[in-house]
């Protein structure tokens, strides 16, 4: 069983502390929603564990199977079994979604993967997506739409096979034909492989089609209060009010978005 411990987590951005001491464990076949209100914490903890430079850990541990993560590159992190599905994927001209996947799943391997499997197992990925047969040959979400480029952080789960899966808004720019998809990829994707799941949404209706086992609520750097699909539902019809009042939080105001780009797969260039 794998197992992602994050104990005491601080994290800074341009010397401003947005985590502040963050707990959390996510182990194998575990589906955990992580929510909050925008401005709080969430992505910063997902490109913290992965990696992302202009993150800095100032306290705290993260390990992956007692190994510990902050002490590797970003790549040595993708190969021991972390993924990032990104919220803003990125656009990479005259790299091709075959060549790019094929170089990841490469230099996690040994010896490299056959043509054959690699073809076989691209397009079964695309057919479950739904997504254009010529994927593998256009350029890595270049000229996608967003749904399209959504929907290929996908393909590179199932492709890449990883022991833990963060998920950062995936759902967002997914019409409801698209949502129920791409949870039923990431759900069939979980059940073959016993990957766990560190998924961030604000909507319930993914949370319905992904049942979490566990749900968290971040505020203002902290996980505030955990619990399982019943705590999804009641921020679903209550809001974040009643914890800020019931366990004294208060909620950080969110300033402008800035996107986080890593590379989907966090593998070094050339890999």
């Amino acid at each position: 069983m794998t197992e992602l411990v994050i104990q005491d987590l601080h994290v800074s951005v341009e010397e401003k502390e947005i985590l502040k001491g963050l707990d959390l464990t996510v182990r194998s076949g575990e589906t955990h929603a992580l929510m909050g209100p925008n401005g709080n914490g969430k992505s910063t903890l997902l490109a913290a564990v992965m990696g992302n430079p202009k993150f800095t850990v100032t306290q705290g541990t993260i390990t992956l199977d007692g190994k510990n993560v902050l002490e590797m590159p970003v790549d040595e992190r993708s190969k021991a079994g972390l993924f990032l599905g990104m919220q803003y994927p990125s656009e990479i001209s005259g790299v091709t979604n075959s060549d790019f996947l094929r170089s990841a799943i490469n230099a996690r391997r040994e010896q490299p993967i056959g043509l054959f499997k690699f073809i076989k197992e691209m397009d079964k990925a695309i057919e479950q997506l739904e997504m254009k047969p010529d994927l593998a040959h256009r350029f890595l979400n270049d000229g996608f739409s967003g749904g399209e480029k959504k929907r290929n952080e996908i393909v590179q789960m199932m492709m890449l096979k990883p022991s833990i899966a963060m998920l950062d808004e995936i759902d967002s720019g997914l019409d409801v034909d698209a949502l129920r998809i791409v949870s039923n990829a990431i759900k069939q994707c979980q059940s073959e492989m016993n990957t766990g799941l560190l998924i961030v949404s604000h909507y319930a209706r993914f949370y319905e089609y992904l049942q979490p086992t566990h749900a968290h609520i971040l505020i203002d750097g902290q996980i505030v209060v955990s619990g399982d699909q019943e705590l999804v539902e009641k921020v679903d019809h209550d809001g974040y009010e009643w914890i800020e009042k019931e366990y004294h939080v208060k909620a950080a105001k969110e300033e402008t978005k800035q996107p986080i780009s890593l590379g989907s797969c966090a593998v070094k260039q050339g890999a």
